[in-house]
């Protein structure tokens, strides 16, 4: 059963949540569940630029698992979902470095989408919760 006090909010919060009625994480049993996390800023619309986009999805999430006492160190599974991603593949792979870390690494698995509410990046984790 979700509690108030095991959902997550970032400070500042992005209009997306509340427009499209979904909490960004919530604790359960050890683990924070992030939902899927795009490049949107404040207002919800996206970051021109795919790079961009990309970057601020990264941001996003990290604020997200900050606020829960995480960081990207904790994450154990990464879903990312791309549209068209013959065309976004080679960016994602340039950014996504500098925000993983160093190994080991999470599990991963791409999903190819034909649509993402406007943007073309979306990454979703699970997150083991500090002791």
């Amino acid at each position: 059963m979700r509690k108030p006090e095991d959902v997550i909010f970032p400070t500042g919060g992005q209009a997306l949540y509340e427009k499209n009625r979904y909490s960004p994480a919530i604790k359960s049993g050890g683990f924070l569940f992030v939902s899927g996390q795009v490049g949107s800023r404040e207002d919800g619309s996206p970051e021109p630029g795919l790079e961009q986009e990309i970057r601020r999805a990264f941001e996003n999430l990290n604020d997200v698992l900050a606020a829960a006492g995480c960081t990207f160190a904790d994450v154990v599974d990464v879903t990312v979902y791309l549209v068209d991603p013959e065309s976004t593949i080679d960016t994602v792979w340039k950014v996504l470095p500098e925000y993983w870390g160093e190994a080991p690494w999470p599990t991963l698995t791409g999903v190819g989408v034909t649509w993402l509410y406007g943007f073309r990046f979306e990454i979703k984790v699970t997150a083991r919760l500090p002791d």
